[in-house]
Formats: structure tokens, C-alpha cells, sequence
């Protein structure tokens, strides 16, 4: 029954897509078809083979190590800051580690290691499909850069994309997550879940994309002419301009995170001066609550975890997962996954400002298309986030 009832998910996620399409007759169903029955592979390699889950242990056992480094530099700066006993300061233990997770990206992009590996990903993934090759290397550009740094490594490309285009690359920006900030995930949500969540959000996010703004670019057109990622002159340099940014980015996630949080405790007691005991979150979880159970969420914590997505959508992922932490001992390992997964991506409000202003740096005239469909991206990302986490869901 859980089956069909993902299946029936799968279908209804990709109706709405559908059922959103700007160009119906140009849709590719074979590499939508490809990349679904690549999810599938995926996931059921990753989470019921011996092999998969060794795999995925490895990746975990390495970002633990490199998260053990991380906290060396965290404790010699922060070390001597007395917190209470049993006391545990986020900022330090996990928005922290950002700035080494970013410094490493960097290092790894300056001495050429990445971007060879992300461009001929790109291209594989852009043969196996038939999907446009600037499109490819940006879905797989976007699981180890932000939204910003996705969309800035094409902005030579920007004056070929049309409206259709675009809509694909931004909403493969919002779908994924940054590797830089995958530390700070696995300091809260189950490493396997995480890790699994980055492959699938990159093509449920190409797939829906491809259904609601069809793209069909000619051959002599399809060209991948990428600037230079990187910009340093040396590794030192590279390291510096790393530390930098992860710093920027955890003040920046810091700061959300005090307005969101702030901002959701302002709702809930304004909800009940109305509805006494009633949370926004609950009110989510209620809405949410149907496509939950056909994702696989068990009836008696599909109001719980609605409103953990809920909150994910109208603040940010980082709001959710900590809310969801707390719920971690209380709830099915099945839940867990299908919610983690579903968590572990930028699709939410934020995100539309934030893939907006980058376009807007770029190209001013492009941004106004941005902000023009900037809901339809929403909804096309919260789509990919659900397909992700029911594909998840089939498996566990």
C-alpha cells in the first residue's frame, strides 16, 4: 500500500507540473523518464545494498573527520567561552564549521579539482538526457555551490537563455544545497538521509523543471562556455577568499535564523489570542498533511512533520531542522528519511530574494523575469522537494 501510494504521489507531482507547463509539446519525456528511473536506481542502491550503504558510511565517515578539523579552528578561537553545563551553542558547534567547509571549496575549485569533475558530470548527465549542456553544468554546479556561485559560474552564458532557460537554472539553484553548508546539516539530520538528499534534489529539480518550462536548444547552439570559477592567484589566496565567504554565509544564516525564528514565535502568539493552542506549524501540518501521507509519513506524525515542512517553505531549512531535531527520538526511522530529505534543499521564500538579487548583479533585465515567475520557482522547487522525499520514501 505504501507503494501505491508513493506511485500515486510520483503522479500527482508530476501532474501539477503538468498541469503548470508553459509548452506542453516541447516537454522531453525520455530524459524526464531517464532521470526518474536514475532516482530510483539511486535510492535503491544507496539504501538497500550492502555496498550503497557502505558507500554512503564512507562519505559520512569523511565529512565527520573533516567536521573533527573544523572544530579544532571553532574551539581554538571559541574554546574559552564558558557555556552552562549541558548547554549547546549552535553558532559555535555548527554555523562555524561553514567557514572550513567553504575554505576547502575553495582550494579545491583554485587548484582545479572540482570544476573538471563538475563540468564532464555536467556533460554526461546533459548526453544521457538530452537536456542543454549550460543546464546540465548548472544542476551539477548546484550541488557543490550556493545559488549565488551556481549562477554566477554561467553568467557568460546569461544573454542565450530565454525565459524557459531560466527558469530551469534557477529553480536547480533552488533545489539543491551548497556543500559548504552540508557540514552544518550533518551536525542535526541523519547523515545517510542528507547525503542521499543531494543526487536526488539535483534531478527531481532538472525533471520538474523540464515539464513546467520545456527547453529545446540546437545543437550548433548548445555550448558550455563557463567563466573561471575560480579567481585566485594562489592557494593562500584561495583559502582567505574560502574563509571569507563561509564567514558571510554563517553571519547571513545566523541572522535569518534570529528574524525567522523570532518572527514564527510573534505569529504563533498573535494565532492565539484567536485560536488558543493552535501553532502555525499545526495549521501547516494540516495542509500539508494529505500529500504526507501519500509520501509515506505515517497518519499518526503526518501533522508533525506537515508542519516541520511547512515551516521549511514559509522561513528556511535550517528553522525546520531544528525544529525536527527535537522530534528525532519520537518518530519512525521512515519518517525521518522522508522528511530529511525533503529539508535538505533551498526551496522557500527566501530563496526567490536571494536567486533574484543574484540575477539582478548579473543581468538586470533577466532579474525582472526572475521575480516574474518567482512563485511558479517556488512551487516548482517545493515539487522537486516532495518527489525527492517520496522516491526516499519508497525505499525505506
Amino acid at each position: 500500500m505504501d507503494i501505491l501510494l508513493g506511485i500515486l504521489a510520483i503522479i500527482i507531482v508530476l501532474g501539477l507540473a503538468y498541469f503548470m507547463s508553459n509548452d506542453k509539446k516541447n516537454i522531453n519525456y525520455k530524459g524526464i523518464g531517464i532521470m526518474l528511473i536514475a532516482q530510483l536506481i539511486i535510492t535503491w542502491f544507496m539504501f538497500n545494498t550492502g555496498v550503497g550503504r557502505t558507500v554512503i558510511n564512507g562519505i559520512s565517515a569523511a565529512f565527520n573527520k573533516l567536521i573533527e578539523f573544523g572544530k579544532e579552528g571553532v574551539n581554538f578561537v571559541v574554546g574559552g567561552i564558558e557555556v552552562a553545563e549541558g548547554g549547546d551553542v549552535f553558532f559555535f558547534n555548527v554555523l562555524l564549521l561553514i567557514i572550513f567547509f567553504s575554505t576547502l571549496l575553495s582550494v579545491l575549485t583554485y587548484l582545479r579539482i572540482l570544476p573538471p569533475i563538475i563540468k564532464y558530470m555536467g556533460g554526461l548527465l546533459s548526453k544521457i538526457t538530452g537536456l542543454p549542456k549550460v543546464e546540465s553544468f548548472n544542476a551539477v554546479n548546484s550541488i557543490f555551490f550556493g545559488q549565488s556561485e551556481a549562477l554566477l559560474a554561467i553568467k557568460t552564458q546569461f544573454h542565450h537563455l530565454n525565459n524557459n532557460r531560466l527558469y530551469i537554472v534557477s529553480a536547480s539553484a533552488m533545489g539543491s544545497v551548497s556543500a559548504s553548508i552540508v557540514g552544518a546539516y550533518l551536525q542535526i539530520l541523519p547523515p545517510e538521509y542528507v547525503l542521499a538528499a543531494l543526487p536526488l534534489n539535483m534531478f527531481s529539480a532538472l525533471t520538474l523543471a523540464s515539464v513546467i518550462a520545456p527547453v529545446n536548444v540546437p545543437k550548433e547552439a548548445d555550448k558550455v562556455d563557463v567563466k573561471e570559477v575560480s579567481q585566485d592567484k594562489s592557494i593562500f589566496e584561495a583559502m582567505s577568499n574560502g574563509a571569507l565567504d563561509g564567514g558571510k554565509i554563517a553571519l547571513i544564516v545566523a541572522a535569518m535564523l534570529i528574524a525567522f525564528i523570532a518572527a514564527l514565535e510573534l505569529v504563533n502568539w498573535l494565532i492565539q489570542f484567536v485560536f488558543a493552542g493552535v501553532t502555525l506549524q499545526q495549521i501547516l501540518g494540516y495542509i500539508i498533511a494529505p500529500i504526507g501521507i501519500l509520501m509515506g509519513i505515517s497518519p499518526g506524525e503526518v501533522i508533525e512533520a506537515g508542519g516541520v515542512m511547512g515551516t521549511k517553505i514559509v522561513t528556511n531549512e535550517f528553522v525546520a531542522m531544528l525544529e525536527f531535531e527535537q522530534m528525532l527520538g519520537s518518530i519512525s526511522e521512515k519518517t525521518i528519511g522522508i522528511v530529511s530529505v525533503f529539508l535538505t534543499s533551498f526551496a522557500n521564500f527566501s530563496s526567490i530574494g536571494i536567486i533574484a538579487g543574484t540575477v539582478q548583479g548579473i543581468d538586470s533585465k533577466k532579474a525582472v523575469q526572475v521575480s516574474g515567475f518567482g512563485m511558479k520557482l517556488l512551487v516548482g522547487a517545493t515539487l522537486a522537494s516532495i518527489l525527492s522525499a517520496t522516491i526516499a520514501g519508497l525505499f525505506l
